[in-house]
């Protein structure tokens, strides 16, 4: 080979040496930046972080309206077995939780909730709330589960011992929650042995320590029925009620919301009326006791849930729009049909702007915070 080519391939040679040589010290300072930052993020190319585009790194998008709006349906079931219609609701988020009374209660009880659940599970949609009334005594949807005796037998002694009894059966069948104790101070009432006594410091104890028992067994407890029916022999399931004691009576009577209302995750509203709180309209449909007593006055900071919706006082196609702009986060329906017509009107409402989006996605994000 003549020298001067010789020369030109040498020359070649050492350039493309020394082209490799730069590339391995620029890989090994780049492992080098890599391994301090962790690898943990992009790396630009002067050395900085590199802003990150992720889809993780973005704001969460709002809850679909259609799915706040199903949140807040809480509803009963027809027979031992959810229909199909159900299970599709309950997929479609258009239902929030499934309420369950005596007629439901069979031995396929645990398969109808796992359908239930299943169901919300094909759907994208966090587990049900899966509710009974589970109080003692007469009010016991489960009548072969604790407790063992009726709140008016119980003492805070007892109480806190039976509730947990009550919480660890429950959740056993996949139940979680129980909308019990009754908070309600009896004065001659109705309620009879359902309420713990007619102390307010009493019924508060023994409340309080009931609550702490499910709360403690992972289900969740419902302080009720706010701002009391213990002045009433009249039970608002079966017509229109109206208490019509003093303010200062009426408000002797919250000594259970306000020892521990803090702590215990939900409250249910009244369907009666209380002219000394409000003389317009029932506990349920009144900002007045729900935003203004409940949550301003006393501070309560969890899930507010109606009684039934269908109670003669307080029943109409308007009835879930008027609670939710009081401050209702859950309706309670013990019906399919009026359930999926609430939906309906809600949804209705919201997309017009009749009903404030904004609350019913705050009521959701609520729900959605309780334990399941």
């Amino acid at each position: 080979m003549p020298a001067p080519r010789r020369h030109a391939r040498a020359a070649a040679v050492a350039r493309r040496r020394r082209a490799l040589g730069l590339l391995a010290v620029g890989v090994l300072a780049a492992g080098a930046l890599v391994a301090r930052t962790g690898g943990s993020k992009p790396v630009s190319e002067s050395g900085r972080p590199a802003s990150s585009t992720a889809p993780a790194d973005r704001q969460a998008a709002p809850l679909p309206l259609t799915r706040a709006v199903g949140r807040k349906i809480m509803t009963a079931m027809a027979g031992t077995f959810p229909s199909r219609s159900l299970r599709a609701r309950v997929r479609r988020g258009q239902v929030g939780g499934v309420i369950l009374f005596g007629p439901n209660v069979s031995p396929r009880l645990g398969q109808a909730i796992a359908s239930l659940q299943r169901a919300a599970r094909a759907g994208g949609n966090p587990p049900l709330l899966i509710a009974v009334d589970q109080e003692g005594g007469e009010v016991k949807r489960l009548r072969s589960l604790p407790p063992s005796r009726p709140p008016a037998q119980m003492t805070a002694a007892t109480a806190g011992p039976e509730g947990a009894a009550t919480g660890s059966a429950l959740r056993a069948r996949r139940i979680n929650t129980n909308l019990a104790p009754v908070a309600d101070v009896n004065h001659g009432s109705f309620l009879g042995s359902r309420s713990f006594g007619s102390d307010p410091g009493v019924v508060a104890q023994a409340a309080c320590a009931f609550a702490d028992g499910l709360q403690s067994a992972g289900v969740n407890a419902t302080l009720k029925h706010f701002p009391g029916l213990g002045r009433t022999r009249s039970n608002t399931d079966l017509g229109a009620v109206t208490i019509g004691a003093s303010a200062a009576a009426l408000r002797a009577d919250l000594e259970p919301y306000r020892r521990c209302g803090s702590r215990t995750r939900l409250v249910m509203l009244s369907n009666a009326t209380y002219p000394a709180f409000d003389p317009a309209r029932p506990a349920v449909l009144s900002r007045r006791v729900v935003t203004g007593l409940l949550r301003g006055e006393l501070g309560f900071r969890g899930v507010t849930i109606s009684d039934t919706l269908a109670a003669p006082g307080v029943a109409s196609p308007t009835t879930a729009i008027r609670a939710s702009r009081a401050g209702v986060d859950i309706l309670l329906y013990v019906d399919e049909q009026t359930s999926a017509l609430a939906y309906r009107n809600m949804l209705r409402a919201a997309r017009a702007g009749s009903l404030s989006s904004t609350a019913v996605r705050a009521a959701a994000a609520r729900i959605d915070a309780l334990p399941r």
